[in-house]
């Protein structure tokens, strides 16, 4: 009978993990802006909620929805074989396209929370750290899970390129700056 049906295996869907942790990101947010504390108030506040947002949306997108397999309608290969070892030779566009807007925000928001953002070489070294640990629980979740997922150098250097783009389009507007954190690279003056 299950032998028709050509999946063996479970979905976990994304809102089992984000909903819960986004719910005690808000009720972080919402602790602290009630004792009034200095950068969880006002302006910082939304940042704060926006950083929790996109970085939700980033683990929806890259790790998400996660079908854990097992018997003979597993997918049996070798996790050495779900790695693109080769940049841009076999780059598939629309994928580079989208792995580069996804580390937009990433490039903006890092230097209006983080004094480590204070270069776009910093930034494009954070966003490959990034970049590199979403890859590798890419994998880790196909070891695990035996999971459809594929671990891809190209996605790597287009993350990359996509916080360094938005880091430059962070630096060319100032308007954005304003709501920066104390303490933070964006929140201290730039050279042009």
């Amino acid at each position: 009978m299950w032998d028709d049906v050509g999946y063996a295996g479970v979905g976990i869907e994304s809102w089992y993990v984000l909903v819960p942790a986004l719910a005690l990101w808000g009720a972080v947010l919402v602790a602290r802006a009630v004792r009034g504390r200095p950068g969880w108030t006002g302006r910082h506040w939304v940042l704060r909620a926006a950083v929790g947002a996109y970085a939700a949306g980033v683990v929806h997108f890259t790790l998400f929805p996660i079908d854990v397999q097992r018997g003979p309608h597993a997918n049996q290969a070798a996790w050495y074989e779900q790695v693109n070892w080769f940049p841009l030779l076999t780059a598939d566009v629309p994928s580079f396209v989208l792995n580069v807007v996804m580390l937009v925000p990433f490039g903006v928001l890092l230097p209006l929370v983080s004094s480590a953002a204070a270069s776009a070489g910093r930034v494009a070294v954070l966003s490959l750290a990034v970049s590199a640990s979403i890859e590798a629980a890419q994998l880790l979740i196909y070891v695990v899970a035996r999971s459809g997922r594929s671990v891809d150098i190209n996605d790597l250097l287009a993350n990359t390129l996509g916080a360094v783009l938005g880091y430059l389009l962070i630096k060319s507007l100032p308007a954005l700056r304003r709501t920066a954190l104390p303490g933070s690279a964006a929140s201290r003056a730039w050279p042009c």
